[in-house]
């Protein structure tokens, strides 16, 4: 095993702009993540996994990274932060940042139907006589109505370019009308591969390296894995027969944009670092190769969500997802982990996975050479227990505007007096309206008498530009309460809502 990291005081933060250094020191690994170290290395085990690499990302850098196992059992190398796994399907959320870029340039157009840039699906037989045509946004978020095909999807990556259009000149069969529903589609991104070629004037890969890889520093990272120096390759394998067997290499092909990158650790975290860079939106430089509000359309999906469990060992009693596909990653909202984006790579000889807390800042991957490898579970077991152990931090705070610490101040001075009229001028039309002000009054008085006086002076917490929650200790009790400002200017006090916590 081989392991390097260093350890913030607090996992929390914003990401560093794309261009940053990553940094990892060559030290032992701090006992803080003993535990996710453990988890990662008997998933292995478990799982007959040759070799696996995972990172742990916070604060704009690589702050964790260990290694187990060997590259290729032939030479025994151990595995290293550099060494180059194809991470499958985590290659999509590449392609679909690209066709976002090329829309923010005016190349691509996400209602178009997706004929208007693939001339041979002009001629495709619809399943119904009021299917919408396939449009492009269908492609990225696999709304398209295309089967899922995974292990047919996966043995195409290196399907010449030509056989590829001849598939598409003579069209293929829907298992649902195209904008109904979600269903995972490797043939939808392998013709977005095809789009961007068109319009991009350039192979996909090209395109997608000049677009993405490049900028970031991901040097070593690209679509020709056999290219890359032997020395440096993760073989893949699968586990058959009790012992495993060498996996053909996949070579470049017309379904590469689907699942075809190969990368390392230090590269990819330069990618993951990026993408968190784009939380929380704000003022200030926005120097990424794509700006930061395209890429937080990635987490935009088509409004198919649906129940999951959480991957993971502790899942199917532990916690239900409400989950949605945006474009190359699925979005969903854990009872622990809060907002989550997240993406798996399942290929002949790999698997892979990464996890984001955008609201945290940090991000956790994990690459294996094995067939169908299921790194998630180890990712999110990791995640899972970093975070019981407090040590993923909290989701950032949203700032307190002048509109809503100045609305605050007024509804404390209304407790205290007992009488809404003294902050009339911060009161929306409709406030006095909804309950008139000896309403309010009685309202106040009756809480006054079960709590006494209150803490007024308590902090706020945004749950937006005008609107927050806060918590207040009084005399014998607590309360619990929000405002809500009106879209006016300025923005004034539209609800407030106070209860007293009863234990």
């Amino acid at each position: 095993m081989n392991r390097s990291g260093m350890f913030p005081a607090l996992l929390l933060g914003l990401a560093a702009p794309a261009t940053a250094q990553l940094q990892a020191t060559t030290s032992a690994s701090p006992i803080e993540f003993a535990i996710a170290d453990q988890i990662v290395d008997e998933f292995r085990l478990d799982a007959h996994i040759p070799g696996i690499v995972y990172g742990i990302v916070a604060d704009g850098r690589l702050v964790h990274v260990a290694t187990f196992g060997v590259q290729d059992i032939e030479s025994a190398r151990p595995v290293t932060a550099d060494t180059l796994f194809r991470v499958a399907s985590m290659t999509k959320a590449f392609t679909a940042l690209t066709v976002l870029k090329l829309r923010d340039d005016g190349l691509v157009r996400l209602e178009a139907p997706a004929a208007e840039y693939v001339p041979e699906m002009r001629s495709w037989k619809y399943p119904t006589e009021d299917s919408p045509a396939v449009r492009v946004r269908d492609l990225l978020n696999h709304t398209g109505g295309f089967v899922t095909d995974d292990p047919w999807g996966d043995r195409q990556t290196s399907l010449p370019e030509n056989e590829f259009t001849q598939l598409l000149r003579d069209g293929v069969p829907f298992t649902s009308v195209p904008a109904t529903r979600y269903e995972y589609s490797n043939l939808g991104y392998a013709i977005l591969g095809r789009i961007i070629t068109n319009v991009s004037g350039q192979p996909y890969a090209a395109t997608i390296s000049r677009t993405l890889l490049q900028p970031l520093g991901m040097n070593a990272s690209g679509f020709m894995a056999e290219q890359a120096p032997q020395d440096k390759r993760a073989l893949g394998y699968r586990w058959e027969d009790d012992r495993w067997k060498l996996e053909p290499t996949l070579g470049p092909g017309a379904f590469g944009a689907m699942g075809g990158l190969q990368t390392s650790a230090n590269d990819y975290a330069r990618w993951v670092t990026y993408l968190l860079s784009a939380w929380p939106p704000r003022d200030g430089l926005d120097d990424g190769p794509v700006r930061r509000a395209t890429v937080r359309e990635l987490v935009q999906g088509s409004n198919y969500p649906r129940l999951r469990d959480r991957i993971a060992r502790t899942g199917t009693t532990a916690s239900r997802q409400s989950a949605n596909y945006g474009m190359g990653v699925h979005v969903a909202i854990d009872d622990d982990l809060g907002f989550t984006v997240s993406h798996s790579g399942g290929y002949p000889g790999f698997g892979s996975h990464v996890l984001l807390l955008p609201d945290r800042g940090i991000g956790i991957f994990a690459f294996a050479n094995r067939t169908y490898a299921g790194p998630s579970v180890a990712v999110w077991d990791a995640a899972i227990a970093l975070n019981g152990a407090g040590l993923l931090g909290k989701e950032r705070e949203l700032p307190t505007s002048a509109d809503l610490e100045s609305a605050y101040r007024a509804a404390g001075m209304m407790y205290r007096s007992g009488d809404v009229t003294t902050a009339r001028e911060h009161l929306a039309m409709n406030f006095l309206l909804d309950r008139d002000a000896d309403g309010w009054s009685s309202k106040l008085a009756k809480l006054k008498a079960e709590v006494g006086e209150c803490e007024t002076t308590a902090p706020i917490t945004a749950t937006g530009t005008l609107s927050g929650d806060f918590t207040w200790r009084c005399s014998h009790g607590r309360i619990e309460g929000s405002l809500t400002l009106a879209p006016t200017r300025p923005a004034l006090i539209q609800e407030w809502q106070l209860e007293r916590i009863v234990p």
